[in-house]
């Protein structure tokens, strides 16, 4: 027996259908963003045809990512053996050197390999896959295909697969790594190391790290934020778009709104501008976060939703001052902080991240400096939250190497590149102070090396015109002596503290940073135990110096 309704039930009935399926359709236009991390198969050594789709893995141990491969040992001193001349210890010829990378066997080639089901994708979509990091020369195929290698294993990096996937979800995604011998000076680790996301959106979206926020004034009245959003449509679409932004506090509530529609004239970005009444300031020790909650319409269609993390602060480097952070001078009380994790590996852990950081919080720590590349994204967001400083560092060689097989064999045709996604993932964190784009680069005393420098400053500073760029330098009198020093935004030195006031008299800036002027292979008396147990590679550095 049928059931029946009155006249009106059935339109109420039917009115309440209606909203289910829109707001259905809504929810399933927006982004879905997936984890990639368990049901990997790994095996070291090179295996090419494990790109193919048909391929045989049953035989290959089964894994979670992230994942390094060397950290399991065994732990050998010929496993990276390197002759070398470390010009820092005034050796004169070079030696061969062992251990350097702590005896653990990353050097090779490995290939991981997995099913890739892609939910909710067909006709109108996108989909992206974004590393945060794959340690290194990573090549990533989809389904046979290469789809794009990136060479730094320190960077994060995003491919659009769209056009390699097929329908449903028998699809094959394969990544082959490959560290070369004599590629670093400290235990890079191995694999894929750190997280491994797939974004699925309408093929009308924001792009990946799409958003730049900055806070051009704050008071204790108002701040006032701008917000540039980018869009990427269809070639060819000339739908309406337009950007509902809200402003949110801490405790979530909405304390600015603004709707801003797309003029042919934008160049496929939304400019925004807010006002915050009476912000209440990030700093270390009151990191308060808000987020901008972004959706994206096409009419009244929701294409996307995006958000941006931020704080207001501000802050100054002064000739005669030094640094002030919210209109207060500071010193820095930071580290140096290399990217493994001890005895973990390099695999990206946050709970292990959070209790260094913790451990560093209870020392009286503020500051961290990235030595001496880019960082994992979530260690960028423990300090946005905790509370620390950041100096996001990129490179440890330009040009002219320091180990056979280091960065300078990518430099010329990945600088440029490696640099703009370091700044565009992390330029909205008000963790981040500054950058710098190298650490005791050989290019210092190098003839045309100062060009260099503004060449990579000036690629910073175009897409982050906000925040000041420094290199670690210690060669101070090259540095001094070719103009190096004196073309970047802050001159940031090495060790030879004694020296920093006749170098500070030589140079425009008016003020001298302390990059790094300990180890953990110096002495440093009682203290030494207290730094031990942060990391293998922890070592503080100065606070920011003003010489008078």
């Amino acid at each position: 027996m049928k059931p029946t309704f009155p006249r009106r039930a059935l339109g109420s009935v039917s009115s309440c259908l209606l909203l289910l399926m829109v707001a259905f359709q809504a929810n399933a236009q927006v982004r879905q963003e997936y984890l990639l991390d368990t049901n990997w198969k790994f095996k070291k050594g090179d295996t090419p045809e494990a790109a193919t789709p048909n391929f045989k893995d049953a035989s290959w141990q089964t894994v979670r990512v992230p994942h390094d491969w060397a950290i399991y040992g065994p732990f050998d001193g010929r496993n990276d053996l390197q002759e070398v001349k470390i010009e820092q210890n005034n050796e004169k010829a070079a030696t061969l050197k062992a251990g350097r990378t702590g005896g653990l066997p990353f050097i090779g080639t490995g290939w991981y390999r997995r099913k890739l089901a892609v939910p909710g994708f067909g006709a109108g979509k996108r989909a992206v896959l974004l590393f945060d990091g794959a340690m290194s020369n990573a090549r990533v195929f989809v389904n046979g295909k290469e789809v794009g290698n990136w060479p730094y294993g320190y960077n994060s990096f995003s491919f659009d697969i769209t056009s390699y996937l097929q329908p449903g979800d028998n699809n094959t995604l394969a990544v082959r790594l490959q560290n070369q011998s004599e590629a670093s000076r400290w235990y890079p680790g191995a694999g894929l190391y750190r997280n491994v996301h797939l974004i699925v959106t309408d093929d009308v979206h924001i792009p990946v790290w799409g958003s730049y926020l900055t806070t051009p004034e704050i008071n204790a009245e108002f701040g006032k934020v701008n917000l540039r959003t980018k869009v990427e449509t269809p070639a060819g679409a000339t739908q309406s778009l337009r950007l509902q932004t809200e402003i949110r506090d801490a405790a979530g509530q909405v304390v600015a709104t603004t709707n801003t529609p797309l003029a042919a004239t934008d160049n496929r970005e939304f400019q925004q501008e807010f006002v915050v009444k009476t912000p209440k300031l990030w700093s270390p020790e009151t990191p308060v976060l808000y987020t901008a909650h972004s959706k994206l319409y096409a009419g009244e269609q929701l294409k996307d939703e995006y958000s941006t993390r931020f704080g207001f602060r501000s802050f100054k480097f002064e000739a005669g001052k030094g640094f002030s952070l919210n209109g207060q001078v500071r010193k820095f009380k930071g580290v140096c902080n290399h990217h493994d994790l001890g005895p973990l590996g390099t695999a990206i852990n946050t709970a292990a991240l959070r209790r260094q950081l913790v451990l560093l919080k209870d020392m009286g720590c503020d500051a961290i400096r990235t030595s001496h590349n880019m960082p994992a994204p979530e260690l960028v967001d423990l300090c946005d939250e905790m509370g620390f400083m950041l100096m996001v560092e990129s490179f440890d060689e330009w040009k002219t190497p320091k180990v056979k097989n280091g960065y300078s064999q990518y430099f010329d045709q990945w600088a440029e590149k490696d640099l703009v996604n370091m700044v565009h993932r992390d330029r909205n964190h008000p963790s981040v102070i500054m950058w710098s784009i190298g650490n005791e680069v050989p290019d210092q005393s190098a003839p045309g090396g100062n060009k260099i420098a503004k060449r990579l400053q000036d690629i910073v500073h175009r897409e982050d015109p906000t925040r000041p760029v420094t290199v670690g330098m210690d060669r101070i009198d090259a540095a001094i002596t070719n103009n190096f020093a004196s073309v970047l935004d802050i001159a940031g030195f090495n060790y030879k503290p004694a020296r920093y006031e006749q170098a500070n008299d030589k140079l425009p800036q008016g003020f001298i940073l302390g990059t790094e002027t300990a180890s953990t292979v110096s002495s440093r008396a009682c203290t030494s135990f207290r730094w031990w147990p942060l990391s293998r590679r922890s070592t503080p550095t100065s606070s920011l110096r003003h010489m008078t």
